[in-house]
């Protein structure tokens, strides 16, 4: 019988088997337990108040304590992409990231750490100098929808992908026919460009266009996006649906943000971006030892094999 906490997971045995390289250290098997996205900002004006903009020797440290609270990716970005924001230039939004990425990867060779790392631009000409620099992973707010010429690079490339869904100018009508029609057209750019399902994973864009109780709905209703049958990223951390329920400034939101990371894990999600990587890491870990312990003892019978 399938448990309440499981409800996505039937869906995911139909792509338990396969695996993604993330361009760095050993493929991801998925299924096998969630992995942990580590937030780095390389902006002055991050709605959490955390950026390390024109600080290297501040991007190191935060680089050794995600790799000390056990993140497996780490996801440098030089714009912010807060509702308001005022748009970055690309070329501060290149500098700013590829200062960054050099120092993370510096720090994670002398720790000699397989830590991967991925950017977050929604541009070609910020994505080719930090792949240049050492990212591995393109993560792309857009969908890879607004600069034509970043599908193409990351296929040239042989990049992993994330591509999110964003609402945002949008008009809405159902929440999972709104995000399953966008992941889809993003899907179909990369097939045009030539992206390999198997370096692609899919983000629903929670709080991007959506208002707090379309971002709770798509919380309760995350297993229907499996129909894609691909991966899934979600990055609730810290943001302002977190707020708007407990009523918490941004800076104590982190038993908020632990809230839709359990939740998001039971509907069976993969990749889970945070910015507090020692507090959500044990949050996952026991969420984890719930959902999927009955994996290794259940078997191909059982409800997680």
């Amino acid at each position: 019988m399938s448990s309440p906490l499981s409800f996505g997971w039937p869906i995911r045995r139909r792509y338990r088997h396969r695996t993604w390289d993330p361009g760095r250290g050993p493929r991801w098997q998925w299924g096998a337990r969630t992995f942990v996205m580590g937030i780095v900002n390389a902006t002055d004006d991050s709605f959490s108040g955390d950026g390390v903009a024109d600080r290297p020797d501040d991007a190191r440290a935060l680089a050794r304590a995600l790799v000390a609270d056990g993140v497996d990716i780490i996801d440098v970005g030089g714009a912010s992409s807060r509702p308001g924001a005022a748009p970055t230039p690309v070329a501060v939004e290149r500098q700013r990231a590829v200062r960054v990425i050099e120092a993370v990867r510096d720090e994670l060779d002398r720790l000699d750490a397989d830590v991967p790392i991925s950017v977050d631009t929604t541009w070609a000409a910020v994505a080719a100098p930090a792949l240049d620099t050492g990212a591995t992973v393109v993560n792309d707010i857009t969908g890879l929808r607004l600069d034509p010429q970043l599908a193409p690079l990351v296929a040239q490339r042989r990049a992993a992908a994330v591509v999110m869904h964003n609402q945002r100018g949008r008009p809405h009508t159902d929440l999972v026919a709104d995000v399953t029609a966008g992941l889809e057209t993003s899907l179909q750019i990369c097939a045009d460009a030539g992206i390999s399902t198997d370096r692609i994973v899919v983000d629903p864009g929670f709080g991007f266009g959506f208002g707090v109780a379309q971002n709770l709905e798509m919380m309760r209703r995350l297993p229907e996006l499996w129909s894609l049958e691909l991966p899934m990223l979600i990055g609730t951390s810290r943001k302002s649906t977190i707020g708007a329920v407990t009523h918490a400034p941004v800076d104590d939101r982190l038993l908020g943000t632990a809230a839709t990371i359990a939740a998001a894990i039971c509907a069976g999600i993969d990749i889970v971006r945070v910015h507090d990587a020692y507090h959500m890491t044990q949050a996952i870990r026991m969420t984890d030892a719930i959902v999927r312990a009955g994996r290794s003892q259940l078997g191909e019978a059982g409800e997680f094999g």
